[in-house]
């Protein structure tokens, strides 16, 4: 502790009390001339006296002739400095604390190096490669970080010191909090010097939200944690992998198509994940090419790769990979032809192979695709494991493959749980348990609004979820953009067997009937086949009910619910109006609010309405006939268009989903097209999509060409087969 005078006119001018006993240069100009010096050395014992009353550590300058310096032990300085600059204060002397006196809580920092320190290259763990991690404690003063030595830290935690000399800086401390840390520090380099990419991301979840940017003072138990990583895969993992983080990555050679710039840098995303050795939730909008995309993530990788998916996607995905990457040799493991194959077949795949199943025949056939080493395993429609005590779910983290990705518009439906379940299929463990991801995250954010939470969450997960929606224009900067998809759907055993009994009475009534009288049963059959897909209710007008009978109407209630859960609006065509009523009643039972149907009855008034209603989104959903508001309407609100049934000629369909897809639109619109799977439906969409200009002149003019085939082109037409080649 020293003793020093300044000049209240000009701080600059000072001297220690030594200076004045000794004369100095520096106590002379503070006096202004020799003569003076005895003012300083009054000055300098006067307040001396008063200190040493004041405050006990100085009383030895009582009395003293020459005051100068007092030692003081450097854990005394803290709790003398917390008492003396009140008192001083009354008696207008000025405290100076230690210089450069750092005030802060250390923080826990680690530097994260993802080479191996032998120089080998990156070693790999159980979810992929591991870091090593040099870990330390430092303190912040607001110009830096400044890092306490381990002997330094060891000496203070030992004397139970308030204050240490560090690198030439004070540095104020809190007993306990040091040796917490210190403790801590021990722990953290003997469990956590190497990590893998689940260990380093909860370390990433532990360092937010720890008070290291705000200040606040750690627990004893929590010292904050803060981590630093300058290249490889753990700069992008600690990075988040964000949208915006990403390059555009190119498509392989063998990749047909062109990707949208987003969709390269999705791709870019799914090879990081796949470097790194980890899964991935891909949650961009329905619509925006998550399919394209993981094709040409499977096209760029050694297989061979697994599918899994609802039924209702299972031709999709055989379509969709013959057509961006007809090099990959896809299989349908489902239905009669997988009960009948040897299952041993199933190890003779090659690099090159798609397998495609369903969720279903995954839970029955599990031993034997988790007996074959995956390259990929690709869940699509990812919420059907958002259960995770289901067989499926159980089935799905069952399987051994080297990346797992999960495909999904909505990867929240209900509740945070549903997260993880979908990244704990591709990642077994790596967000702890359930019960422990509910209490640390679901329950705080969900009933308290837990921003800390939240954080945390966002933290963990954001490099292992990517999410663009439909809604960021620089997405797709062409927009207003028309995406145009298959969804199938599959008869319901009640629908099959109505099917296959009419199928049966067509034949033999147009081999034994000509002319115009075939011509008429053939086309009534194929209308009642169309209506059979459409709903058994539909075809048998016996007003029975609605719900879980037929295929095409599930797959309708899973499109719409999708829509709906993003303030989606859609339009609904069916050829049918009888259809379309029994629609509405389906509609408004389902959601309890009535849903307008368009049809030719309307009249002009109510027709005004209900555009008014929709445009200004008030309904969300609108059912149309397609003879009656196939034209002449604007109905750009609608993002959405589903046609529930095909019409023959697509430029009738063009011109309904024109409704929306017009002048004025500002949103991409999807247009969805039912198809029931392994029925005269898929025939024509066949005709209609793969043969178009071939289409456009012989279905120019509706169905009537149909009635002109033999009785074996019509059998080949009409029959139903759901085990049949995928076009």
């Amino acid at each position: 502790m020293q003793l020093q005078l300044v000049d209240d006119d000009d701080p600059g001018r000072w001297c220690n009390a030594a200076d004045v006993w000794q004369a100095t240069p520096l106590a002379v100009d503070l006096a202004g001339r020799p003569d003076h010096l005895s003012v300083l050395a009054e000055v300098a014992r006067t307040a001396a006296h008063l200190l040493a009353d004041e405050l006990a550590q100085l009383a030895s300058w009582s009395g003293e002739p020459e005051p100068d310096e007092i030692p003081l032990e450097v854990g005394e300085v803290p709790a003398f400095l917390d008492r003396a600059a009140r008192r001083l204060a009354r008696l207008d002397i000025e405290l100076i604390g230690p210089e450069r006196l750092v005030h802060g809580t250390p923080r826990l920092h680690a530097v994260v190096d993802d080479a191996e320190s032998d120089g080998e290259g990156p070693s790999r763990g159980r979810l992929g490669r591991q870091a090593v991690i040099e870990w330390s404690l430092v303190v912040d003063d607001g110009e830096g970080s400044h890092t306490l030595d381990d002997a330094s830290l060891a000496r203070a935690a030992a004397a139970g010191a308030r204050l240490m000399h560090q690198g030439g800086r004070w540095i104020r401390l809190d007993p306990d909090t040091v040796q917490a840390a210190t403790t801590r520090l021990h722990t953290l380099r003997e469990t956590r010097r190497r990590v893998d990419p689940a260990g380093l991301l909860a370390l990433a979840a532990e360092s937010v939200g720890d008070g290291i940017a705000g200040g606040a003072t750690a627990t004893p138990d929590s010292t904050p944690i803060s981590l630093e990583a300058t290249q490889g895969w753990a700069m992008e993992l600690l990075s988040g992998l964000g949208d915006d983080q990403l390059s555009e990555a190119v498509a392989p050679e063998s990749f047909v198509g062109t990707l949208r710039p987003y969709q390269s840098r999705g791709l870019s995303w799914l090879r990081l994940l796949a470097d790194i050795g980890v899964g991935g939730c891909l949650a961009d909008d329905m619509g925006l090419g998550k399919t394209a995309t993981t094709i040409a993530h499977l096209a760029g990788k050694p297989g061979p790769h697994l599918v899994v998916c609802p039924l209702s996607v299972v031709r999709n995905w055989q379509q969709e990979c013959a057509r961006f990457a007809p090099s990959l040799q896809t299989r349908i493991h489902h239905g009669a032809v997988r009960e009948r194959a040897e299952q041993a077949s199933l190890f003779s795949i090659t690099d090159d192979d798609v397998v495609i199943t369903t969720y279903g025949v995954l839970t029955r056939d599990l031993d034997t695709l988790r007996a074959v080493q995956w390259g990929t395993v690709v869940l699509d429609e990812a919420q059907a494991v958002k259960n995770s005590s289901t067989i499926a779910a159980r089935s799905v983290r069952a399987l051994v493959a080297g990346q797992k990705i999960a495909l999904t518009g909505t990867p929240v439906e209900n509740r945070l749980t549903d997260l993880w379940a979908v990244l704990d299929a591709v990642n077994p463990g790596l967000l702890g348990s359930k019960r422990r991801f509910r209490e640390e995250f679901a329950n705080p954010i969900e009933r308290h609004d837990d921003r800390l939470a939240a954080s945390r969450l966002r933290a963990l997960t954001r490099p292992l979820v990517l999410r663009r929606t439909k809604s960021d224009r620089s997405l797709v900067p062409d927009l207003p953009d028309k995406i145009e998809k298959v969804a199938w759907a599959t008869l319901t055993d009640e629908q099959a067997v109505m099917y296959r009994q009419v199928v049966d009475e067509l034949l033999v009534d147009a081999d034994r009937e000509t002319g115009m009288r075939r011509r008429g049963i053939v086309l009534a059959a194929i209308t009642r086949l169309k209506q059979v897909c459409n709903h058994p209710a539909h075809a048998l007008a016996d007003g029975s009910r609605l719900a879980q009978r037929s295929g095409k109407l599930n797959r309708l209630d899973q499109l719409l619910g999708h829509i709906l859960d993003v303030d989606g609006q859609a339009l609904v065509f069916t050829q049918y109006t009888a259809m379309g009523v029994l629609l509405a009643q389906h509609l408004r039972e389902q959601t309890g609010q009535a849903v307008p149907f368009l049809q030719g009855s309307v009249s002009v008034a109510a027709r005004a309405d209900m555009v008014d209603r929709f445009q200004s989104g008030a309904d969300r959903v609108l059912l149309i006939s397609l003879r009656a508001g196939g034209t002449g309407l604007n109905l750009t609100a609608a993002s959405h268009v589903v046609h529930y049934d095909r019409w023959w000629n697509p430029a009738v369909e063009n011109q309904a989903t024109d409704r929306a897809w017009r002048i004025g639109q500002r949103r991409t619109v999807m247009v969805h097209k039912l198809v029931t799977e392994g029925t005269v439906e898929e025939r024509i969409a066949t005709v209609i999509n793969d043969k178009r200009a071939v289409a456009d002149a012989a279905v120019g003019h509706g169905d009537g060409w149909i009635s002109e085939m033999t009785t074996a082109e019509l059998a080949r037409l009409v029959r139903f087969d759901p085990n049949g080649d995928r076009p």
